[in-house]
């Protein structure tokens, strides 16, 4: 088994001890930019764009166990800023609050709480990605129930971080972002390189797996 980035660096630390050896963990990273490419990579072309204006958003899973963190991409460049520029080492999580949970989903969206169990959900993301209805495996939802909470204290002693922005203004910018299409002038996240009616995208494979 090829060793892992973070064996690596193990490695590299404990031979250059007079190396200065820092990493980074963020959370989930948002921002408008970003919002053509996560709905090719996440959402997938069937998605209708109207559905994500948030006064139609009317109901939010609420899954046992579902939690994330996230922090906005600007945020996440000052940390690494202040990771070049301190005489620090270590490691430091990047997420900023809340976390968001169905109950802070919910107030957030202005939506109600709707209890869906695990199992079914599980089959129904399955049976949907394999049926190249949506790019995203049911792997990723059980990764998404799993996720460990991050604890960013190390970060804001040590770095002096503070992110600008609450992980639900991060996710409020991408959602209104992904309505509108915006994108950034580079292949991955450009907004018409799906094509007309995002027919690239379904000639390419929604939900295609590699052999």
């Amino acid at each position: 088994m090829p060793p892992t980035s973070t064996r690596i660096l193990d490695r590299f630390e404990a031979q250059h001890p007079e190396m200065r050896v820092v990493r980074l963990r963020p959370g989930l990273i948002f921002k408008g930019d970003a919002a053509s490419g996560v709905r090719r990579l996440f959402a997938g072309p069937l998605l209708p764009t109207s559905l994500l204006r948030r006064r139609l958003i009317a109901v939010v899973p609420a899954i046992d166990r579902l939690r994330f963190q996230a922090v906005h991409s600007d945020d996440v460049a000052q940390a690494y800023r202040l990771a070049v520029m301190r005489d620090v080492r270590g490691a430091f999580n990047v997420a900023a609050e809340p976390v968001l949970d169905p109950p802070e989903l919910a107030r957030v969206l202005g939506a109600r709480q709707l209890p869906v169990p695990v199992k079914p959900l599980r089959i129904a993301v399955d049976l949907s990605w394999k049926l190249r209805l949506q790019p995203t495996p049911s792997g990723w939802l059980d990764m998404a129930l799993g996720v460990p909470l991050l604890d960013v204290t190390c970060a804001q002693r040590e770095l002096g971080w503070t992110p600008t922005r609450t992980a639900s203004e991060a996710l409020l910018e991408l959602i209104d972002a992904m309505r509108r299409g915006d994108g950034m002038a580079t292949a991955p996240l450009a907004p018409g390189a799906a094509g007309p009616l995002r027919i690239r995208q379904f000639l390419s494979g929604v939900g295609a797996r590699s052999r």
